[in-house]
Parts: C-alpha cells; sequence; structure tokens
C-alpha cells in the first residue's frame, strides 16, 4: 500500500478491522497522505460467511460505495468478498478502476475463483486495468491482451545489497528455514519428514517454521514424533522484522509448495536475504527460479528435498552461486519497480501518458 499510495496525492483505505488488538506478526499500515476507514470484519467461514454477507454488505455497503464515489480511482484486490463489492460499486459509478487478481490465475479451482476470472477477462479495457499475480512466457489471457502480468514482492532497493551474497560457512550448523502460512498442501510438513535424512548426513541441522495456521499442531506432533525436539523450531506468527532476521541467519530457504500459489512474495525476501531456494514447478515459481538462484523440484517429496539440501551443503562452490544468483535475481523484483509498473500502466490506460508525475499524482484512489 506504500508503494502505491505514492502515485496519489491521497489515498483512502476501506478495510476490515479487527476489534480485538493488534495481536502478534503484524505492521503498521504506512503511505503517502493515507487515512484508513475502518469497516467490521465478515463472520464466519466459507458457507456461513457467505450466508452472513447480506446482512454485513447493510451494514458496510454504504461506507464503500461513499469512498467510492467521491474517489478519481478505485483499486481492488480480487479474489476477496471485499474487494468484489468495491469493484462492483466503481463499475455502477463508472469510476477509473484497476484490479489486482492475487490468486493463482492459472489454476482457479473453485467456483468462485472461476467466476472472478471470467469476469475479469470480459472486463479489461479502456479505464479497468486488470493485474494478474504470477508470471509466464504467456500472456495471462488469450481472449484479452489488456490483462497484465505483475509480480508481489514487499523488497525494496535500499534492502537489496551485493553484500547479501553468502560465502560458505567454514564453520557452523546448516540452517534451513520455512516462512509460510502453516496450511494442507505448503509443504512444511515435507520439509520436516526430510530433516532425519537431512541429519544422517550433516549431523548439525536445524529447521525454522515460522508462521502459524490449521496445521501447526499437527507439525509439532510429527516433528515429536520423528524425535527432532531441539532440532525443529517452532516460532509462529512474528512480526516482519523478525522474519528477516530469521532469514539472515539462516542458508538455504525450503518451499516445497503444491498449493495454489499467486506469487509468493517471501521466496522474493529470501532471494534478496541471499539464499539459495529449495521449491517446487507451481505457479510463478519455475519462472522466477530459472534464471538461478535455487533448485526446482520435480515432485516434493522429503528425498528430493533433502537431496537438493545436501546438493547445495555439499559444495561451496554451488551454495555461493546459488546465493549470488539470489541477490541478483531479487533486482527486477523490487517495491520500486513494481510501482513504477503499475504507475506506467495506469497512465497508459487511463490516458494520463502526456501529463507529468505532478499531475498524475493529483488524482485519488480508493483502496478497497
Amino acid at each position: 500500500m506504500e508503494a502505491i499510495s505514492e502515485l496519489f496525492s491521497s489515498t483512502e483505505l476501506v478495510v476490515p478491522c479487527e476489534t480485538r488488538g493488534a495481536g502478534t506478526g503484524v505492521s503498521p499500515v504506512r503511505g503517502k497522505s493515507m487515512r484508513v476507514t475502518p469497516i467490521s470484519m465478515p463472520k464466519g467461514k466459507r458457507f456461513v460467511r457467505k450466508l452472513g454477507l447480506a446482512i454485513w454488505l447493510l451494514s458496510n455497503g454504504p461506507t464503500i460505495w461513499r469512498s467510492v464515489r467521491k474517489a478519481d480511482a478505485v483499486h481492488t484486490p480480487i479474489p476477496g468478498d471485499v474487494g468484489t463489492f468495491g469493484m462492483i460499486f466503481a463499475l455502477l459509478l463508472r469510476k477509473r478502476l484497476f484490479v489486482r487478481h492475487c490468486g493463482n490465475w492459472l489454476e482457479p479451482r473453485s467456483i468462485a475463483e472461476k467466476i472472478w476470472k471470467w469476469s475479469l477477462i470480459k472486463l479489461a479495457g479502456n479505464r479497468i486495468v486488470v493485474f494478474a499475480t504470477g508470471g509466464a512466457d504467456e500472456p495471462p489471457s488469450k481472449r484479452n491482451p489488456n490483462i497484465r502480468w505483475i509480480f508481489s514482492t514487499s523488497v525494496r532497493n535500499r534492502e537489496i545489497s551485493e553484500d547479501a551474497v553468502r560465502e560458505y560457512p567454514t564453520v557452523s550448523d546448516l540452517r534451513l528455514i520455512v516462512v509460510c502460512r502453516q496450511e494442507p498442501r505448503k509443504g512444511t510438513i515435507i520439509a520436516i519428514e526430510a530433516m532425519p535424512g537431512l541429519i544422517e548426513r550433516f549431523e548439525k541441522v536445524s529447521l525454522d517454521v515460522v508462521g502459524d495456521g490449521s496445521e501447526l499442531e499437527r507439525l509439532r506432533r510429527r516433528s515429536k514424533e520423528l524425535g527432532l525436539n531441539g532440532s525443529v523450531n517452532f516460532h509462529g506468527k512474528v512480526p516482519q522484522a523478525e522474519v528477516k532476521a530469521l532469514l539472515e541467519r539462516a542458508h538455504i530457504f525450503c518451499f516445497p509448495t503444491s498449493a495454489s500459489e499467486g506469487f509468493p512474495k517471501v521466496v522474493i525476501e529470501a532471494l534478496a536475504a541471499g539464499l539459495p531456494v529449495v521449491t517446487t514447478r507451481v505457479s510463478v515459481l519455475p519462472k522466477l527460479i530459472e534464471n538461478g538462484g535455487g533448485i526446482l523440484l520435480d515432485e516434493p517429496t522429503p528425498d528430493s528435498l533433502a537431496n537438493a539440501v545436501a546438493e547445495i551443503w555439499s559444495d561451496p562452490c554451488v551454495f555461493t552461486r546459488l546465493s549470488s544468483e539470489a541477490v541478483r535475481t531479487t533486482k527486477e523484483y523490487s517495491l520500486e519497480e513494481w510501482g513504477s509498473f503499475i504507475g506506467r500502466s495506469l497512465r497508459a490506460s487511463w490516458e494520463l501518458g502526456a501529463l507529468d508525475d505532478e499531475t498524475l499524482e493529483s488524482r485519488r484512489e480508493a483502496y478497497q
């Protein structure tokens, strides 16, 4: 949001807010002339949540409508209930609109995801700018060339430095790290089950598991069953600064996901920290790693993960080369480049190409 707000003179962030306090692992919202307009959280999950949306909309719809009506441009992330209502209101009010599809564009799984994708293919063009999070050699849609690929990142240029390139440590334990929401198919269980084989090879190996989720207790139990107490450290949800600190002291980032990924930002953060990445051929990950910086697994299994980690850690030249390639890759995916790409796209689509930056920033945005 900070990068997007820099494109406009002021930004209104209309967002569901919890009332129970900030909790842990959260970061403050910052941005240029940004104002937060809170709305209530939709209650429940899945079907119960859908049933309650009509009541939720009666209470929160007028707030969203007013914000959209007074805005010069509207930004909505999809998939999501709140973003969907913001998009519909923007269309009804004929506002300039830009939509970011933040799920897995190439493999929509639910009926709702398929409807969102179909709608955006129909709508994209002229005043409606659509970005699909991800990346591939082919455009997001052959039927509508107005849809553009966009990456996702949280790394600033100032955080990308050649100093992050790792030299192979002469005396050190092998430290692996997984950072993600701990849900089925994210692959953390594979990293845990790879640990006994890695300990046999290298003896001193540890794994940091960062993030919470529905799978966390199962992962703890599996770690205990394998006798990995002291080798696997569960950190739960932690602030971003602590995530970066854990990445900086790790050696290899493991992400053996088989989930429906859009563009996992944490992989960029790991590459920026100079970590070789072991991941899978899911979504944008092959394109992200194709220029180096890691190893792609054909099948996410404990054995394949352990073999890839061993390939990196057994050869100092391989480790250092992948670390250097990781940092080099990150330079293409900075937050500044992300914001600049959005700005250029909006200029072209909204026929602002002849305007200078100062005039462009006179536009306002409502963020749903």
